[in-house]
């Protein structure tokens, strides 16, 4: 269907979404194409846009479930039809929405993996900081505990994106959206010590490949193609180029192994680990929401999680009645 390939350029030219989005769309999309052209027993090339109707839509969600797909998954699919049809839609190639009555799935709530205060602190001492690698290693767990970056922000950082003395970065999130984020003393320190060895690096790297690094902060307020050649990456792999988001996975499941019993504790899981712990510590949830970069709160409720027994305590120390009850008992 030419209008699959007309959808995704929009994404990519239009609407800035990422090359890995737009690859989910493409991927969902086609799989929703394939199972209509066998549904109605015709070619894939011979479809229309109306035949994307409730019926073909429903079906589709059902066989997926009959694979036994998560209904995350399939929640995911949907929303990427119900985005194809609006783009027909406001295209003129249909005149109705066939998918508006189609229910998405209730998705689990479930509570991704987080450390707890003192893992993280034995997680963020478990670098060897007498090394080069592990200096830059700490800084990243610093970095990652400190303002709750995405793992393809902080692979992104360059250096003029990072201004130490203020102690905030500026993170490149999704569909391109900057924000500024804050961080502690404890990465600033971190950053600090990494930077002299970030240095040499990027200079053995210059005279081995003939590659000449961008002189940091030459041209104020420029932003450097990301990852092109003649970047300035913040965290960069012994060989001096910018290190890669599998790289960063790594290291990190090698610490946590280290220090924690847990399991799935990833990049991601830090991120959930810096937004709980402010929030047990009293944090506003729409500050969580702008520094984790969430364009929808609903985001960041189900990202967060607060324990009963945390509940109990501020409803005892903040209901009135509650609080004299309390003192009268």
């Amino acid at each position: 269907m030419d209008q699959l390939d007309a959808f995704l350029d929009h994404l990519r030219l239009n609407r800035n979404t990422s090359a890995h989005t737009v690859a989910a769309y493409g991927s969902d999309l086609s799989q929703l194409l394939g199972f209509a052209a066998r549904h109605l027993g015709r070619g894939a090339a011979r479809l229309r846009p109306a035949d994307l109707d409730l019926s073909v839509v429903r079906a589709f969600m059902a066989d997926l479930y009959r694979q036994g797909r998560s209904r995350a998954s399939v929640a995911r699919k949907l929303s990427a039809i119900r985005s194809f049809v609006r783009f027909l839609r406001r295209e003129g190639w249909l005149t109705s929405d066939p998918v508006s009555l189609a229910v998405s799935p209730k998705r689990e709530q479930k509570v991704p993996a987080h450390l707890s205060e003192d893992e993280v602190s034995r997680l963020l001492d478990a670098p060897d900081t007498s090394a080069p690698l592990g200096r830059r290693d700490r800084a990243i767990l610093e970095l990652f505990y400190a303002s709750g970056l995405r793992l393809s922000e902080l692979v992104g950082l360059d250096v003029e994106d990072v201004n130490l003395a203020s102690r905030i970065v500026r993170a490149a999130g999704k569909g391109r959206k900057e924000r500024l984020v804050p961080f502690n003393t404890s990465a600033q320190q971190a950053l600090r010590a990494w930077y002299g060895d970030r240095a040499a690096l990027r200079v053995a790297r210059s005279r081995t490949s003939g590659f000449r690094p961008q002189a940091s902060g030459s041209k104020p307020g420029a932003r450097s193609p990301k990852p092109g050649a003649g970047d300035d990456p913040v965290f960069v792999n012994a060989r001096g180029g910018r290190l890669t988001g599998r790289s960063v996975q790594r290291l990190v499941a090698r610490y946590v192994s280290g220090c924690s019993a847990r399991f799935g504790i990833s990049p991601h899981a830090l991120r959930h680990s810096f937004a709980t712990h402010l929030l047990q510590r009293g944090a506003d949830l729409r500050a969580i929401q702008e520094l984790l970069g969430h364009v929808q709160l609903s985001t960041t409720q189900r990202y967060t999680h607060v324990n009963a027994a945390q509940l109990l305590e501020v409803y005892r120390k903040a209901h009135p009645r509650a609080r004299r009850e309390r003192q009268e008992g």
